[in-house]
Protein backbone atom coordinates (compact mmCIF):
# COMPACT_ATOMS: atom_id res chain seq x y z
CA UNK A 1 0.00 0.00 0.00
CA UNK A 2 1.19 3.33 -0.77
CA UNK A 3 2.33 6.30 1.90
CA UNK A 4 -0.69 8.13 -0.01
CA UNK A 5 -3.35 5.31 -0.08
CA UNK A 6 -2.48 4.38 3.72
CA UNK A 7 -2.76 8.21 4.99
CA UNK A 8 -6.20 8.08 3.33
CA UNK A 9 -7.59 5.09 5.43
CA UNK A 10 -5.70 6.70 8.98
CA UNK A 11 -8.04 10.17 7.61
CA UNK A 12 -11.14 7.43 7.44
CA UNK A 13 -10.54 5.54 10.85
CA UNK A 14 -10.32 8.65 12.58
CA UNK A 15 -12.92 10.05 11.30
CA UNK A 16 -15.04 7.02 12.57
CA UNK A 17 -14.01 6.48 15.83
CA UNK A 18 -15.22 9.79 17.53
CA UNK A 19 -17.70 10.88 15.32
CA UNK A 20 -19.95 7.58 14.32
CA UNK A 21 -19.15 5.96 17.89
CA UNK A 22 -17.39 2.54 16.38
CA UNK A 23 -15.57 -0.03 18.56
CA UNK A 24 -11.85 -0.14 18.71
CA UNK A 25 -12.91 -3.86 17.69
CA UNK A 26 -15.01 -2.66 14.27
CA UNK A 27 -12.82 -0.16 13.77
CA UNK A 28 -9.44 -2.47 13.63
CA UNK A 29 -11.99 -4.90 11.03
CA UNK A 30 -12.67 -1.69 8.49
CA UNK A 31 -9.13 -1.47 8.43
CA UNK A 32 -8.32 -5.03 7.42
CA UNK A 33 -11.29 -5.14 4.83
CA UNK A 34 -10.04 -1.91 3.31
CA UNK A 35 -6.31 -2.39 3.68
CA UNK A 36 -6.86 -5.83 1.58
CA UNK A 37 -8.86 -3.63 -0.94
CA UNK A 38 -6.24 -1.30 -1.04
CA UNK A 39 -3.38 -4.17 -1.30
CA UNK A 40 -4.72 -6.21 -4.03
CA UNK A 41 -5.82 -2.50 -6.45
CA UNK A 42 -1.90 -1.90 -5.86
CA UNK A 43 -1.00 -5.37 -6.72
CA UNK A 44 -3.76 -5.96 -9.57
CA UNK A 45 -3.03 -2.76 -11.49
CA UNK A 46 0.91 -2.70 -11.04
CA UNK A 47 1.45 1.04 -9.78
CA UNK A 48 0.72 2.72 -6.57
CA UNK A 49 -2.71 4.18 -5.37
CA UNK A 50 -3.62 7.17 -5.28
CA UNK A 51 -6.75 9.03 -4.95
CA UNK A 52 -7.03 9.23 -8.69
CA UNK A 53 -6.71 5.68 -8.96
CA UNK A 54 -9.34 4.89 -6.15
CA UNK A 55 -11.79 6.74 -8.14
CA UNK A 56 -10.91 5.03 -11.52
CA UNK A 57 -11.32 1.18 -10.04
CA UNK A 58 -14.57 -0.21 -11.83
CA UNK A 59 -16.83 -3.05 -11.63
CA UNK A 60 -13.48 -5.37 -13.25
CA UNK A 61 -11.30 -4.41 -10.66
CA UNK A 62 -14.01 -4.60 -7.47
CA UNK A 63 -15.08 -8.74 -8.78
CA UNK A 64 -12.03 -9.44 -8.83
CA UNK A 65 -11.16 -8.91 -5.74
CA UNK A 66 -13.98 -10.41 -4.63
CA UNK A 67 -12.81 -13.78 -6.37
CA UNK A 68 -9.84 -13.17 -4.53
CA UNK A 69 -11.99 -13.30 -1.18
CA UNK A 70 -13.93 -16.40 -2.13
CA UNK A 71 -10.75 -17.99 -3.28
CA UNK A 72 -9.13 -17.79 0.44
CA UNK A 73 -11.96 -19.12 2.08
CA UNK A 74 -14.07 -16.16 2.99
CA UNK A 75 -17.26 -17.06 3.88
CA UNK A 76 -20.45 -14.87 2.18
CA UNK A 77 -21.06 -12.44 5.27
CA UNK A 78 -17.28 -12.06 5.81
CA UNK A 79 -17.49 -10.55 1.88
CA UNK A 80 -20.30 -8.50 2.20
CA UNK A 81 -18.77 -6.87 5.53
CA UNK A 82 -15.69 -6.54 3.59
CA UNK A 83 -17.17 -4.60 0.71
CA UNK A 84 -19.46 -3.06 3.15
CA UNK A 85 -16.35 -1.50 4.79
CA UNK A 86 -15.10 -0.24 0.97
CA UNK A 87 -18.06 1.76 -0.29
CA UNK A 88 -18.17 3.47 3.63
CA UNK A 89 -14.58 4.54 2.77
CA UNK A 90 -15.15 5.31 -1.12
CA UNK A 91 -18.07 7.47 0.71
CA UNK A 92 -15.83 8.80 2.70
CA UNK A 93 -13.52 9.66 -0.38
CA UNK A 94 -16.20 11.42 -2.45
CA UNK A 95 -17.20 13.90 0.20
CA UNK A 96 -14.04 15.14 1.46
CA UNK A 97 -12.15 14.88 -1.79
CA UNK A 98 -14.78 14.81 -4.39
CA UNK A 99 -13.28 11.32 -5.57
CA UNK A 100 -16.54 9.59 -6.70
CA UNK A 101 -16.97 6.38 -7.90
CA UNK A 102 -20.06 5.09 -9.12
CA UNK A 103 -19.29 1.13 -9.70
CA UNK A 104 -18.23 0.87 -5.78
CA UNK A 105 -21.51 2.93 -4.73
CA UNK A 106 -23.22 0.36 -6.71
CA UNK A 107 -21.61 -2.73 -5.44
CA UNK A 108 -23.49 -5.32 -3.52
CA UNK A 109 -22.56 -8.24 -1.81
CA UNK A 110 -23.02 -12.37 -2.26
CA UNK A 111 -26.44 -13.39 -0.89
CA UNK A 112 -26.42 -14.76 2.45
CA UNK A 113 -28.06 -17.54 3.82
CA UNK A 114 -30.64 -15.77 6.46
CA UNK A 115 -29.77 -17.55 9.71
CA UNK A 116 -32.29 -17.83 12.57
CA UNK A 117 -31.48 -16.88 16.21
CA UNK A 118 -30.78 -19.96 18.41
CA UNK A 119 -31.97 -18.68 21.60
CA UNK A 120 -32.08 -21.42 24.83
CA UNK A 121 -35.62 -21.85 26.73
CA UNK A 122 -35.93 -20.22 29.86
CA UNK A 123 -35.11 -23.26 31.92
CA UNK A 124 -31.81 -23.54 29.74
CA UNK A 125 -30.98 -20.17 30.65
CA UNK A 126 -31.91 -20.57 34.64
CA UNK A 127 -29.47 -23.61 34.63
CA UNK A 128 -26.67 -22.03 32.39
CA UNK A 129 -26.60 -18.75 34.97
CA UNK A 130 -26.79 -21.42 38.13
CA UNK A 131 -24.14 -23.69 36.41
CA UNK A 132 -21.66 -20.89 35.66
CA UNK A 133 -22.08 -19.36 39.04
CA UNK A 134 -21.42 -22.71 40.76
CA UNK A 135 -18.96 -23.67 38.53
CA UNK A 136 -16.63 -20.51 39.13
CA UNK A 137 -12.77 -21.05 41.33
CA UNK A 138 -13.85 -18.39 43.88
CA UNK A 139 -17.57 -17.48 44.84
CA UNK A 140 -17.14 -13.78 43.39
CA UNK A 141 -15.71 -14.76 40.33
CA UNK A 142 -19.12 -16.87 39.54
CA UNK A 143 -21.35 -13.88 41.38
CA UNK A 144 -19.16 -11.73 38.43
CA UNK A 145 -20.07 -14.30 35.43
CA UNK A 146 -23.43 -14.65 36.57
CA UNK A 147 -24.51 -10.95 37.27
CA UNK A 148 -23.91 -10.35 33.53
CA UNK A 149 -25.16 -13.48 31.79
CA UNK A 150 -28.38 -11.95 33.73
CA UNK A 151 -28.13 -9.02 32.38
CA UNK A 152 -27.94 -10.48 28.85
CA UNK A 153 -30.90 -12.61 29.53
CA UNK A 154 -32.97 -10.29 31.38
CA UNK A 155 -32.30 -6.71 29.59
CA UNK A 156 -31.31 -7.92 26.29
CA UNK A 157 -28.08 -6.37 26.27
CA UNK A 158 -25.01 -7.26 24.10
CA UNK A 159 -22.11 -8.92 25.83
CA UNK A 160 -19.86 -5.73 25.29
CA UNK A 161 -22.75 -3.39 26.29
CA UNK A 162 -22.80 -5.27 29.78
CA UNK A 163 -19.32 -4.92 30.15
CA UNK A 164 -19.05 -1.08 29.84
CA UNK A 165 -20.96 -0.43 32.41
CA UNK A 166 -18.89 1.64 35.31
CA UNK A 167 -18.66 1.39 38.64
CA UNK A 168 -20.93 4.90 38.45
CA UNK A 169 -23.86 2.49 37.01
CA UNK A 170 -24.23 0.41 40.18
CA UNK A 171 -26.68 0.44 41.70
CA UNK A 172 -28.12 -0.14 38.78
CA UNK A 173 -31.71 2.22 38.41
CA UNK A 174 -35.02 0.81 37.20
CA UNK A 175 -34.14 1.65 33.92
CA UNK A 176 -30.32 1.88 32.05
CA UNK A 177 -29.27 3.90 29.48
CA UNK A 178 -26.97 1.74 27.28
CA UNK A 179 -24.64 2.98 24.13
CA UNK A 180 -25.27 0.40 21.48
CA UNK A 181 -23.72 -0.36 18.09
CA UNK A 182 -23.37 3.19 15.89
CA UNK A 183 -23.41 4.85 18.86
CA UNK A 184 -27.09 4.47 19.34
CA UNK A 185 -28.42 5.14 22.57
CA UNK A 186 -31.54 3.25 24.51
CA UNK A 187 -33.13 3.34 27.73
CA UNK A 188 -33.96 -0.60 28.90
CA UNK A 189 -35.32 -1.61 32.25
CA UNK A 190 -34.25 -3.43 34.30
CA UNK A 191 -35.66 -6.06 35.95
CA UNK A 192 -35.56 -6.59 40.05
CA UNK A 193 -33.20 -9.89 39.32
CA UNK A 194 -30.19 -8.40 37.46
CA UNK A 195 -30.43 -5.41 39.89
CA UNK A 196 -30.04 -8.00 42.97
CA UNK A 197 -27.59 -10.22 40.85
CA UNK A 198 -25.44 -7.22 40.15
CA UNK A 199 -25.82 -6.28 43.69
CA UNK A 200 -24.47 -9.53 45.05
CA UNK A 201 -21.42 -9.37 43.03
CA UNK A 202 -20.80 -6.04 43.61
CA UNK A 203 -20.49 -7.30 48.10
CA UNK A 204 -18.86 -9.96 46.83
CA UNK A 205 -16.07 -8.39 44.44
CA UNK A 206 -12.65 -8.20 46.42
CA UNK A 207 -12.04 -4.54 44.22
CA UNK A 208 -13.03 -0.85 44.72
CA UNK A 209 -15.34 -0.38 42.13
CA UNK A 210 -14.96 3.00 41.49
CA UNK A 211 -17.43 5.30 39.59
CA UNK A 212 -15.33 5.38 36.41
CA UNK A 213 -13.60 2.34 36.22
CA UNK A 214 -15.40 -0.84 34.88
CA UNK A 215 -18.31 -2.26 36.65
CA UNK A 216 -16.77 -5.92 36.02
CA UNK A 217 -13.42 -7.06 36.45
CA UNK A 218 -10.68 -9.40 35.65
CA UNK A 219 -9.18 -11.71 38.08
CA UNK A 220 -6.27 -9.25 38.42
CA UNK A 221 -8.10 -6.44 39.04
CA UNK A 222 -8.54 -4.95 35.06
CA UNK A 223 -11.86 -4.53 32.95
CA UNK A 224 -13.18 -8.47 32.23
CA UNK A 225 -13.03 -9.02 28.60
CA UNK A 226 -15.83 -11.76 26.58
CA UNK A 227 -13.47 -14.18 26.61
CA UNK A 228 -13.98 -15.03 29.77
CA UNK A 229 -17.62 -15.03 30.18
CA UNK A 230 -17.86 -17.09 26.90
CA UNK A 231 -15.30 -19.32 28.29
CA UNK A 232 -17.18 -19.66 31.52
CA UNK A 233 -20.42 -20.40 29.67
CA UNK A 234 -18.66 -22.83 27.24
CA UNK A 235 -17.83 -25.15 30.34
CA UNK A 236 -21.45 -24.93 31.68
CA UNK A 237 -23.43 -25.63 28.10
CA UNK A 238 -20.76 -28.79 28.15
CA UNK A 239 -21.63 -29.93 31.68
CA UNK A 240 -25.54 -29.58 30.87
CA UNK A 241 -25.04 -30.66 27.36
CA UNK A 242 -26.24 -28.45 25.75
CA UNK A 243 -25.20 -27.44 22.01
CA UNK A 244 -22.38 -24.95 20.95
CA UNK A 245 -25.29 -22.87 20.09
CA UNK A 246 -25.76 -22.02 23.39
CA UNK A 247 -23.93 -19.09 23.66
CA UNK A 248 -23.65 -15.36 25.88
CA UNK A 249 -25.38 -14.01 22.52
CA UNK A 250 -28.11 -16.72 22.85
CA UNK A 251 -29.31 -15.67 26.48
CA UNK A 252 -29.90 -12.28 24.22
CA UNK A 253 -31.79 -14.17 21.71
CA UNK A 254 -33.72 -15.81 24.50
CA UNK A 255 -34.57 -12.17 25.58
CA UNK A 256 -35.97 -11.35 22.27
CA UNK A 257 -37.93 -14.55 21.42
CA UNK A 258 -39.22 -14.93 25.22
CA UNK A 259 -40.80 -11.65 24.84
CA UNK A 260 -42.09 -12.14 21.78
CA UNK A 261 -43.96 -15.64 22.56
CA UNK A 262 -45.57 -13.33 25.70
CA UNK A 263 -47.37 -11.11 23.97
CA UNK A 264 -44.81 -8.51 22.84
CA UNK A 265 -44.06 -6.62 19.75
CA UNK A 266 -41.84 -6.32 17.12
CA UNK A 267 -41.45 -2.48 17.57
CA UNK A 268 -41.07 -2.31 21.40
CA UNK A 269 -38.60 -5.44 20.95
CA UNK A 270 -37.10 -3.64 18.04
CA UNK A 271 -36.26 -0.67 20.21
CA UNK A 272 -35.01 -3.09 23.54
CA UNK A 273 -32.60 -4.70 21.48
CA UNK A 274 -31.44 -1.58 19.82
CA UNK A 275 -32.27 -2.48 16.24
CA UNK A 276 -31.49 0.00 13.63
CA UNK A 277 -34.17 -2.19 11.54
CA UNK A 278 -37.24 -3.59 12.01
CA UNK A 279 -36.04 -5.99 9.38
CA UNK A 280 -33.27 -7.57 11.55
CA UNK A 281 -35.77 -7.98 14.54
CA UNK A 282 -37.93 -9.88 12.42
CA UNK A 283 -35.60 -12.64 12.40
CA UNK A 284 -37.50 -13.70 15.83
CA UNK A 285 -40.81 -13.52 14.14
CA UNK A 286 -40.62 -16.98 12.83
CA UNK A 287 -44.40 -18.15 14.22
CA UNK A 288 -47.18 -20.63 13.81
CA UNK A 289 -49.64 -19.51 10.81
CA UNK A 290 -52.18 -19.94 13.64
CA UNK A 291 -50.92 -17.58 15.46
CA UNK A 292 -51.20 -15.12 13.03
CA UNK A 293 -54.44 -15.56 11.39
CA UNK A 294 -55.59 -15.29 15.65
CA UNK A 295 -53.93 -12.00 16.13
CA UNK A 296 -55.34 -10.75 12.57
CA UNK A 297 -58.88 -11.49 13.40
CA UNK A 298 -58.64 -10.22 16.73
CA UNK A 299 -56.78 -6.95 15.48
CA UNK A 300 -58.33 -6.22 12.30
CA UNK A 301 -61.71 -4.48 12.34
CA UNK A 302 -63.52 -6.50 10.25
CA UNK A 303 -62.38 -9.64 12.38
CA UNK A 304 -64.53 -8.02 15.60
Amino acid sequence: MSEAAAALLDGWLARLGPVAGRRPATLEAYRRDVSDWLGFLTRHRGEAVTGAALAAADTADLRAWVASLRGRGLAARSVARALSAVRGFHRWLAETTGAENAAVAAARGPRRPRRLPRPVSPDAARALIAAVDAAAAEPWVGARDAAALTLLWGCGLRIGEALALRGRDAPLPETLLVAGKGGRQRVVPVLPAARAAVEAYRRAAPFSLTSEEALFRGVRGGPLGPRAVQAAMASARMALGLPATATPHALRHAFATHLLAAGGDLRSIQALLGHASLGTTQIYAAVEGSRLAAVHAAAHPRGR
